[in-house]
């Protein structure tokens, strides 16, 4: 398919998901700023001043509902994401390195409760929390990941290591806890990572489990390599996963508002509603909605459903930038789905899948995984941009929202190019996601419509 039969045969759809980004204005918490932030991600307008350098955010896709978002929440998780985008500019406004800032960006929404990743992780079947993250930097094409981690505070750091420290690109389990220990990385307490919340949730997912009367629990009892496994416990109390390597622990507990000794703060949280950006722009004109991917006819995967709002969405984390030389490095880091089973693994450290970068493109996603996997999401986008010669926003819009929706796909991806321009197409009710550039303006977004 030649370029120019592509982009017109595509060019329709680049109203729906397309997001070249402006930048724009100062500081509100008004639900007008908020609503002028949704507009300014959706706009198909290219920017009036192209970016020199950038970061793009996401945390996590799928139908995520205002009515279930409570107007506190939300504000929190803008917060949050505003945090993150701060610090990953703080990086690149210094003339630090790409990677620098996607793993700065990725560490600050690890550290939150609010996204499946790092502190907030969810619980797979057996009550454990199983951490996975990638990381690719363009330039050198250098990648590193870690799968089925269970004691380490932020994956996205580990990940780096085994890029940047190992000769390998992908390490699993106890071995990659292994590996971080010989880098001098720590364990933390499996108590680290419970939320109540997130535990409600696994609750939750099982009750409905029991009555579509799944195979029993025993079929996807936890490995014992080197880890207490988890206990049965009484209903809303949580299980007694292992601490550390051959050590088991007491029940894990809500965690304290005060540290405990030994183990790793929480992050502390917004007690107030965030400071949302106010746009001095016009809106652009809203763009249609996508309508959402139908489950894979016989698919016997669950995709997740948030333990907190019980909205049906994708947990992941992730960050690409473009840094002062040119540079772009993409990571993602994620928790997968609650109620997983067997040591599933999905996209997020699976380069190609959902984490890639080159010297064009970076790509970092957040969906129903094993889709992302069988089409090599975010190698497939850069792949267009690379053969096609394609924009990268149409490239980015025709992979989530036709090749995705037809194999019954859901979710979406943050990429830029060297150019700096934006995409941040998603085919679910939203999204949240973020955009910083050289003027240190942060806009952040999480529905579909303004």
């Amino acid at each position: 398919m030649s370029p120019s039969f592509s982009s017109r045969m595509h060019r329709g759809l680049l109203a729906s998901t397309a997001l070249l980004l402006a930048p724009l204005g100062c500081v509100t918490s008004s639900q007008a700023g908020a609503a002028r932030d949704e507009a300014a991600l959706r706009t198909d307008e290219p920017p009036r001043v192209k970016p020199k350098w950038g970061l793009v955010i996401h945390g996590g896709a799928g139908v995520i509902s205002r009515e279930n978002l409570t107007p506190e929440r939300e504000a929190a998780m803008r917060a949050a994401l505003t945090q993150a985008l701060q610090a990953g500019h703080a990086v690149l406004a210094k003339g630090g390195r790409s990677m620098d800032a996607v793993t700065a960006a990725i560490r600050v929404m690890e550290d939150s409760p609010y996204f499946n990743a790092g502190k907030g992780a969810v619980f797979n079947h057996d009550g454990v929390n199983e951490l996975d993250a990638a990381v690719m930097d363009g330039k050198s094409r250098m990648a590193g990941a870690v799968a089925g981690v269970h004691h380490i505070q932020n994956p996205i750091d580990l990940a780096r290591l085994v890029m940047e420290k190992s000769p390998h690109v992908m390490m699993v389990g106890d071995g990659a806890e292994a590996f971080a220990q010989s880098q001098g990385m720590p364990l933390v307490d499996a108590k680290y990572f419970f939320t109540e919340e997130r535990w409600q949730g696994l609750q939750r997912a099982l009750e409905q489990e029991k009555a579509k009367g799944a195979p029993p629990a025993e079929q996807g009892q936890p490995s014992t390599q080197g880890l207490s496994p988890a206990q049965p416990s009484a209903p809303g109390q949580p299980p007694t996963p292992g601490a550390t390597l051959g050590q088991p622990v007491t029940p894990a507990q809500p965690p304290a508002s005060a540290p405990q000794p030994g183990h790793p703060a929480t992050p502390a949280q917004p007690s107030s509603p965030a400071q949302l950006p106010t746009k001095g722009a016009t809106p652009a004109t809203p763009a249609q909605p996508v309508t959402p991917a139908q489950p894979q006819p016989g698919s016997s995967l669950t995709p997740g459903v948030d333990p907190i709002t019980g909205d049906h969405k994708f947990g992941t984390v992730g960050a690409v930038a473009l840094d002062m030389d040119g540079n772009l490095a993409a990571g993602t880091s994620t928790g997968g789905m609650t109620n997983k089973r067997f040591g599933r693994v999905g996209d997020a450290p699976i380069i190609g899948a959902g984490t890639y970068a080159d010297e064009r493109c970076a790509v970092s996603a957040t969906g129903h995984g094993e889709f992302f996997i069988r089409y090599t999401v975010a190698r497939d986008i850069c792949a267009r941009v690379e053969y096609q010669d394609l924009p990268l926003p149409e490239a980015a819009n025709y992979v989530i929202n036709d090749v995705l929706v037809k194999a019954g796909g859901e979710g979406g991806v943050i990429a830029m190019d060297r150019q700096g321009h934006v995409a941040m197409p998603f085919n679910s009710s939203g999204m949240y996601r973020g955009y910083i550039n050289e003027d240190g303006t942060p806009t952040v977004a999480i529905f579909q419509q303004p």
